[in-house]
């Protein structure tokens, strides 16, 4: 028998085996696909394989459902039947075949094959090519492509989007179907990548770097990513600018001026940055629930350690950030701050088109779990505001009970507070020309920042300014 060639290409690329794992994960262990594809068992990739691999991962991910009905359509044995490990090698072809035309089919058939080999399920891999093999042949015959996204009903939007019903009926009741039907195309398209820039040099040097920018919509200091990897530059690494999306650099931006700033739940980190970096002598406390991240937090808010880098960064950092480890429902201080952001652990329904397993994991009754959660560390939060100082509560969740209903119901409980009026503060921010969004009214309803994906040109997020009077 003839021995392998030490120097033939594997059977699966580098970029389906690492799509292959993430959705393995995503789906076994309630792993996220973006935080798995920014690890660092990733950043080996090529940038080619990487781009790859999150087409596939994200594509998956946005269209399961759809993706479910297709096989079950051509498969004989049943989807509850078939071990994930087959499941997801029939996804990631089906996605593959039917929605990305640039990828050859034999290419797509053989590696999907493989990679089931590759899981130990050596077995299922003539039931797989048989399978792939025919849906091959039904696309040769009635192209496939993305579906496109029609109102026709609530349930025809929902299952032609790859939606659960129960969110897009949710939705076309609190917004509208016009609303319900943007925030599902957005959703199932590729997110812009929005940065904000926090040096005066960062703009001129990722250009130098070869990233295609263009201005933000919402903000100054906001720009997109029209072409280019901007995590593989150095002004990225140096800090010099961050990744985040214009409605979470708005709400850290409503938060406005303070000396003793609180962020209640502040990893991942992106607007304890901001605040800090928009109130550049303030003390700031920032609180993490989980030590591990807290101490994740503290690595990514830490100086500059290079001369070079301090003399870049000196505009950025002339203050100090203490980062703790507490439990936001129970807050350990003594002393009262001037600014408080509670960005609280949500749903994250206004994320999808970047968290798309989201969609697959949440049901209705956790949004009554989520809800008492929120109200407590709200309260908690009132309790540590000194006398005109602000709250700023905030959510990336399109939903009622995160949003308006936790606010009133705590407000109902502390007649300490009074509501500020959001759209007042926008016009503040538009006079100061750090807002550049023309259409103010539009991104509030009632007292409250409300942003919907689709709708407005960023994710969905929910903002409520408090005053201690």
């Amino acid at each position: 028998m003839k021995s392998k060639n030490k120097n033939s290409p594997p059977a699966v690329s580098p970029a389906r085996a690492a799509a292959f794992d993430i959705l393995l994960r995503v789906e076994g262990e309630s792993s996220y696909s973006p935080e798995l594809l920014h690890s660092r068992t990733y950043s080996s990739l090529s940038t080619a394989d990487h781009a790859l691999t999150t087409e596939l991962v994200m594509g998956v991910q946005r269209w399961r459902s759809l993706l479910d009905l297709r096989i079950s359509e051509i498969s004989a044995q049943p989807l509850a039947k078939l071990d994930l490990e087959i499941l997801t090698a029939l996804r990631l072809a089906f996605y593959q075949l039917g929605w990305l035309s640039r990828i050859p089919a034999r290419a797509a058939i053989h590696e999907s094959v493989e990679l089931v080999k590759r899981a130990r399920k050596r077995s299922a891999a003539p039931f797989v090519n048989a399978v792939l093999r025919r849906y091959a042949s039904v696309l040769s015959v009635s192209a496939e492509s993305a579906p496109e996204i029609r109102r026709d009903s609530l349930e025809a939007l929902a299952a032609g989007s790859a939606h659960p019903s129960w969110l897009v009926e949710r939705w076309a009741q609190a917004y509208g179907l016009e609303a319900a039907l943007a925030i599902c195309r957005h959703d199932q398209s590729i997110p812009v990548t929005a940065i904000r820039l926090r040096d005066r040099d960062a703009e001129v040097r990722l250009r130098e770097e070869g990233i295609d920018l263009v201005p933000g919509a919402l903000l100054a200091s906001a720009r997109l990513v029209r072409h280019g990897d901007i995590t593989r530059t150095s002004t990225f690494r140096e800090g010099l600018c961050v990744i985040q999306d214009e409605a979470s650099q708005l709400v850290a931006a409503l938060v406005g001026k303070g000396t003793r700033i609180l962020d209640c739940c502040a990893a991942p980190g992106g607007k304890t940055r901001a605040l800090s970096d928009y109130n550049p002598r303030a003390g700031i406390t920032a609180v993490e629930l989980h030590p591990q991240r807290a101490r994740l937090l503290r690595k990514l808010l830490s100086p500059p350690q290079s001369a070079e880098e301090t003399e870049a960064s000196d505009e950025i950092r002339t203050h100090t950030i203490n980062v703790i480890s507490a439990d936001a429902r129970q807050l350990p201080f003594t002393v009262k701050f001037d600014r408080v952001l509670v960005d609280v652990p949500c749903s994250g329904t206004g994320t999808l088109s970047r968290n798309p397993e989201i969609k697959w994991r949440l049901q209705p009754a956790d949004l009554s779990d989520l809800q008492g959660r929120q109200q407590a560390i709200l309260r908690a939060a009132l309790a540590q505001v000194a006398a005109g100082g602000r709250v700023v509560y905030s959510t990336c969740s399109l939903e009622r009970e995160e949003n308006e209903d936790v606010v009133e119901s705590v407000l109902q409980q502390d007649s300490s507070f009074r509501r500020v009026d959001c759209e007042v503060e926008l016009q503040g921010l538009r006079q100061q020309e750090k807002l550049t969004w023309d259409g103010t009214p539009s991104l509030v309803h009632g007292p409250y920042l409300r942003t919907l994906p689709g709708v407005h040109p960023c994710d969905g997020f929910f903002a409520a300014i408090l005053e201690k009077l």
